[in-house]
């Protein structure tokens, strides 16, 4: 689907959504995940569908929100959207099976959480999920695009934070409510002086068993 342009500018992202609406369809679904890179924790996907006239002012990509404007944003989806589900794939099945096919299946338990069965799926990135009876486009950047696609970045990111802030509640030496899972250098840090918790994703570089003599 080519994107409108206004005065330089993309089309608004409802307006992107009511595209598919005006081909005759009822049921448009975004699905996004949130948590593919971090070293800890769960990736988790979210799938949304709204009815053709809704607008939420301030969607946009979740990495773009404050975490107040997402919080906000994450109720007001959850009241307007016909349907919204919700995928959770731990930590233990990312190693067993790669992050790659932990995304699809997560975006999958979303899909299949739906209430209503979507004409199409717009799935964020380069690649549909496979395995799921649906017709289905891959819109790359479809979080800066589409409207549902945002809205289901936003649910998938506000619930995985949140999955966060309970872990650290049980592994405070890792301060996972500040930098939620992802390598950054205090978390590096307190994997050298703590080890791995069970919640560590050991399949990723540093924490396979040879890279992780070597912190």
């Amino acid at each position: 689907m080519k994107i409108k342009q206004y005065k330089g500018k993309k089309i608004f992202l409802f307006d992107f959504d009511k595209e598919f609406y005006n081909r005759g369809l009822s049921f448009v679904c975004g699905v996004d995940e949130a948590g593919r890179g971090p070293l800890a924790g769960p990736v988790v996907a979210a799938a949304v569908i709204f009815s053709k006239d809704i607008v939420i002012n301030g969607v946009d990509d979740s990495k773009k929100l404050p975490e107040n404007k997402r919080n906000v944003l994450f109720e007001a989806i959850k009241q307007k959207s016909v349907s919204y589900g919700i995928g959770i794939v731990d930590n233990k099945t990312i190693d067993g099976i790669n992050i790659l096919q932990a995304t699809f299946l997560a975006m999958r338990k979303a899909v299949e959480c739906l209430s209503v069965k979507p004409d199409l799926v717009l799935v964020d990135g380069n690649h549909t999920i496979p395995n799921i009876a649906y017709n289905q486009q891959a819109i790359v950047s479809g979080d800066a695009k589409s409207a549902c696609i945002a809205c289901a970045s936003i649910i998938a990111k506000v619930t995985r934070d949140n999955i966060m802030y309970e872990y650290a509640k049980l592994y405070p030496q890792y301060n996972f409510q500040k930098h939620k899972g992802y390598g950054t250098k205090a978390h590096i840090e307190a994997i050298k002086q703590f080890g791995p918790c069970p919640i560590h994703r050991m399949s990723f570089a540093p924490l396979n068993s040879k890279q992780l003599e070597l912190l």
